[in-house]
């Protein structure tokens, strides 16, 4: 099978899929990959036979999905061109963090492989994008790493946020205005989970609150002492 827009699309979601997996789950159901994709059950059950058969996937019907070896390295290109994409627009076109997902969206599936070396070499060989995910290398290999959220991290503990979850450009908008962007300091005062809220500062000091589901998808990494 030859990689195509949907193919990568397909990939791409099996793979964020299994990266939410929790501990001893071990496919991704297939309606949270059509439900990712905006398709029908059925839609997603043909394509994902068709990876099984191509050998990109791992098909159990009734079941679930979970890429193979070879799925996993072409997914990671794919979050390669798109994160570096991302960034490019960033940091060379000037464009907002919060506007430049949809745009790679597009541009993750007709850039070059020459194009998106140059482009790294250009950023500096950068790590990670606008948002903090991590950029796979040039074989598509993501590094492996785990941070709490701002719903498991430590309370009262000097912290720096480090991926933001979540690219609703409303959400990323709304990180940016309380000063919660990758890279800038945090810390948890509280939380309430009766309200599902967690009080917390950022660098602008005054106390924020905020719900458990915006906590849940900021990660944060503690400082060192």
């Amino acid at each position: 099978m030859l990689p195509s827009s949907t193919v990568e699309n397909y990939l791409k979601a099996i793979y964020h899929g299994q990266t939410a997996l929790t501990e001893g789950s071990r496919l991704v159901p297939m309606g949270q990959v059509a439900a990712a994709l905006g398709v029908a059950p059925g839609t997603a059950t043909t394509m994902i036979k068709a990876l099984a058969e191509s050998g990109l996937a791992e098909y159990e019907p009734y079941s679930g999905v979970r890429l193979t070896a070879a799925g996993e390295k072409l997914a990671g290109l794919v979050l390669r061109r798109h994160r570096l994409v991302e960034l490019f627009l960033v940091k060379v076109m000037g464009m907002s963090w919060a506007e430049v997902h949809e745009e790679a969206e597009q541009l993750e599936h007709v850039v070059s492989d020459r194009l998106i070396e140059r482009i790294d070499e250009m950023l500096g060989r950068p790590t990670h994008d606008p948002h903090g995910d991590p950029i796979p290398d040039a074989d598509g290999t993501l590094p492996l790493g785990h941070h709490d959220s701002l719903l498991t991290c430590p309370i009262a503990t000097p912290l720096r946020v480090t991926r933001v979850a979540d690219q609703d450009p409303a959400f990323l908008r709304f990180i940016e205005r309380h000063g919660l962007k990758p890279g800038e300091p945090v810390e948890v005062e509280s939380r309430d989970g009766a309200a599902d809220a967690v009080k917390l500062r950022g660098p602008q000091r005054a106390p924020l609150t905020i719900g458990a589901r915006a906590a849940s998808k900021l990660l944060v990494e503690v400082v060192p002492s």
